[in-house]
């Protein structure tokens, strides 16, 4: 994982918007977040965590064989941000595939990793969450409810080819339904519109992320359960107390307690740090989950269960056996 070394804590917040430490703990369980200096892009931070993956992972840059770069927030408009890692990584002619599912892409990403790997096309495959929201944020008591939730980041895994059945992905599970679209969205600049983006447009603050709030959260607590049964479904999991580690995307801390609850999961068998981070979308799972090894929550052999709702609207798991 990577992060920018810039903390922004609620304090922080309060100094440039109507809001206070306690009303953001109470409605998202965020304490800090981190933002990006100026010049610091998403393939810097995805840059720095694909060496230290790769690095964990034994292996060398040039031993990488696809990128899977998962992002809401690229760099520039096109071409790709994967390709700009690329060349960070010190590789060439490799392919590089940028996915945009908002919070669900990195479970999107590890859901085409593994088909690719099972396919035989790919040995290792990079896949990276890596987002930089603080420079399309609204910072201002009428963006409030959005820019509190967000942070910046990045987090990278290698998925390669399991030599036995004690450590290997066991399957991934994806849905996106766009009847709702637009209750989680950013409508400007589009290349739907001529111009992209007006005046008129940015007056009314609709170049900034907008959320229905209320809508989210119910959408969140219901497909993410799913998603999980799913898995123990095609996995053959008779029991919620068989997995060992429930790593949930980090959108809000009390989605993620309401979905634990849900199922019955309990609290030290699920991971979460939202309250340093903030909402990093794409790389939250990675985030998350690299801190939890680190702690030693997740364990060589364990099961281990990712589960991400976002905007689209996106969702699914993946089962795995670290």
């Amino acid at each position: 994982m990577a992060v920018p070394n810039r903390v922004v804590t609620n304090d922080d917040l309060a100094k440039q918007m109507e809001t206070s430490n306690e009303w953001i703990v109470e409605r998202t369980g965020i304490e800090q977040r981190r933002w990006v200096e100026p010049g610091e892009g998403g393939a810097e931070l995805a840059a720095k965590a694909s060496k230290e993956a790769i690095e964990r992972a034994g292996l060398q840059p040039k031993d990488i064989d696809l990128i899977i770069y998962a992002t809401l927030s690229p760099d520039v408009n096109f071409p790709g941000t994967g390709v700009f890692v690329q060349r960070l990584l010190g590789l060439k002619e490799i392919p590089c595939l940028d996915i945009r599912q908002q919070c669900t892409g990195f479970i999107y990403g590890m859901s085409i990793a593994d088909a690719y790997i099972r396919t035989g096309s790919f040995k290792n495959v990079l896949v990276i969450g890596s987002e930089v929201h603080s420079t399309g944020l609204d910072i201002s008591t009428a963006g409030r409810d959005v820019t509190v939730l967000f942070g910046d980041g990045a987090g990278a895994v290698v998925v390669g080819r399991a030599t036995d059945d004690r450590h290997m992905v066991l399957s991934t599970h994806i849905h996106a339904d766009g009847s709702e679209a637009e209750i989680l969205w950013t409508e400007y600049p589009a290349s739907r519109h001529h111009p992209r983006i007006s005046a008129e447009a940015m007056a009314e603050r609709k170049h900034y992320p907008a959320m229905k709030g209320k809508n989210v959260f119910k959408h969140a607590v219901t497909r993410m359960p799913q998603a999980i049964m799913e898995g123990m479904q095609a996995n053959g999991i008779k029991s919620i107390l068989e997995i060992d580690m429930l790593i949930p995307h980090q959108a809000n801390l009390r989605i993620n307690q309401m979905v634990a609850q849900m199922i019955g999961m309990p609290p030290e068998k699920t991971h979460n740090n939202i309250q340093k981070y903030g909402n990093t979308t794409a790389a939250s799972i990675p985030i998350c989950m690299h801190e939890a090894i680190e702690l030693g929550k997740i364990k060589p052999g364990d099961l281990v269960c990712l589960v991400a709702f976002g905007a689209g609207l996106t969702w699914g798991s993946v089962f795995l056996r670290y």
